[in-house]
């Protein structure tokens, strides 16, 4: 298989997770907007969607999704030893792993992001919120802060781009 075969794997795959724990791309670009909106009174939502789908590009951003998301079923299926099960579980408030995983993608985009992540992820807004509710039955320990940091990184590729054009 050639490297670019390979590379289309990842990220098909990648893209396929999200889509299966119910995340679209429309659902991190609203929260792009959400980021942006009062900053950029002209922003739409196509534009929105166009970041998120360049950062999606990168294979970075791919390799985070896959391993959440492969961390959040296993903790699901009960497959992890304890006590790391439980931690993941609860996702509990020293843990951090998560967040580390979430910030590997908010350094794609330089430190912007990073206050953009911080804000998003203590307001929770849209498909944050529901990834964050821990009565789904579902686990999200590493999705929610994943989702948060593509908007982020979005966010500030965006704000990038746009003080370019000003």
């Amino acid at each position: 298989m050639t490297e670019e075969k390979k590379l289309e794997i990842v990220e098909k795959t990648a893209r396929e997770w999200l889509k299966d724990r119910g995340v679209t791309i429309d659902d991190i670009a609203e929260l792009v907007y959400f980021l942006q909106a009062k900053y950029h009174p002209e922003l739409d939502l196509a534009e929105c969607k166009e970041n998120v789908e360049r950062v999606l590009s990168k294979r970075e951003v791919q390799n985070a999704i896959l391993t959440g998301i492969q961390l959040d079923v296993l903790t699901e299926q009960g497959k992890l030893a304890q006590p790391l099960l439980d931690i993941i579980k609860r996702d509990e408030g020293l843990y951090g792993v998560d967040e580390i995983i979430a910030l590997s993608i908010i350094n794609v985009y330089g430190s912007i992001g990073f206050t953009n992540y911080g804000y998003i992820d203590k307001q929770k807004p849209g498909i944050l919120e529901k990834l964050n509710d821990k009565s789904s039955g579902f686990c999200h320990t590493f999705l929610d802060d994943i989702v948060g940091a593509i908007a982020a990184a979005a966010s500030s590729r965006l704000a990038h781009s746009l003080a370019y054009k000003e």
